[in-house]
């Protein structure tokens, strides 16, 4: 049995629960995530196949420009909770009894488009804001001179050079990137599911995270590994790992918001 701990939300008031989770709750996502796609593969492996070949399309085009390059890598852990809004209609149809089609599921983006539109822009301007933060420290580190060249990025990722910019900028992402989980673990999901306000879902969120900690840490780990798991095999790994994800993460917000 789940503990449930109450908050507050939203500007009517209302109650929410936070349900609290254990450290097997990611497992319990992940294979509902498998079923959720076995008992509807087509549109599920569709999303997948859009963000692998949409994301080698844009590294191919970017391979001359290290800062962007790395910027599109670490860029998409910041967009994707609303990218996948598709696949969470999906999980949230299925749960309904119906079977959606691809071009259905679509519709994710109309309900409750202006809070999602608000949500987006939160997380357009956090990307923008890294993507500034990339292009000054490659910039710095250039020099000012072969900013544009692969030689940097090479040096960096073969010759093992440039090692405290690395840290650096490793730490400084991952905690952005940790910031983004901790206001969107249950934020999409929750605004296509109940018509909120984003304010009300990014409370939470937050609150989700302040109550589970250990397992959602877990989750975020999870999401990293398998995320650059499909980065690895050129992006195509994400035509499954990606829908996984997506689904998951319904699934997470189901258990975790009463």
């Amino acid at each position: 049995m789940h503990t449930v701990s109450s908050l507050r939300a939203g500007q009517d008031g209302a109650s929410v629960a936070i349900r609290r989770i254990d450290a097997r709750a990611p497992s319990r996502w992940l294979e509902a995530a498998w079923q959720d796609i076995k008992a509807n593969p087509l549109p599920s492996l569709a999303y997948g196949l859009l963000f692998a070949l949409g994301g080698d399309l844009i590294l191919l085009a970017l391979v001359s420009h290290p800062h962007l390059l790395t910027f599109a890598i670490s860029g998409f852990f910041l967009v994707a909770p609303l990218l996948a809004a598709g696949l969470y209609e999906l999980s949230r149809a299925r749960e309904n009894g119906e079977k959606l089609m691809f071009i259905d599921s679509l519709r994710a983006f109309r309900r409750n488009g202006q809070s999602l539109a608000l949500f987006g822009l939160l997380l357009a301007l956090t990307a923008l804001l890294w993507e500034r933060f990339t292009a000054i420290a490659f910039a710095m580190l250039s020099g000012g001179g072969a900013f544009a060249s692969n030689a940097l990025l090479t040096g960096i990722l073969l010759g093992g050079e440039h090692l405290a910019f690395v840290t650096t900028w490793l730490l400084l992402g991952g905690v952005l990137a940790g910031f983004v989980f901790t206001l969107a673990v249950v934020s999409v999901p929750m605004m296509l599911d109940r018509d909120c306000d984003p304010v009300t879902a990014m409370a939470c969120s937050l609150r989700a995270v302040a109550a589970n900690p250990g397992p959602l840490a877990l989750w975020a780990v999870l999401i990293v590994v398998l995320t650059l798991t499909g980065f690895a095999t050129l992006l195509f790994g994400l035509v499954v790992l990606m829908p996984m994800l997506g689904h998951a993460s319904w699934h997470a917000y189901r258990e975790l918001v009463e």
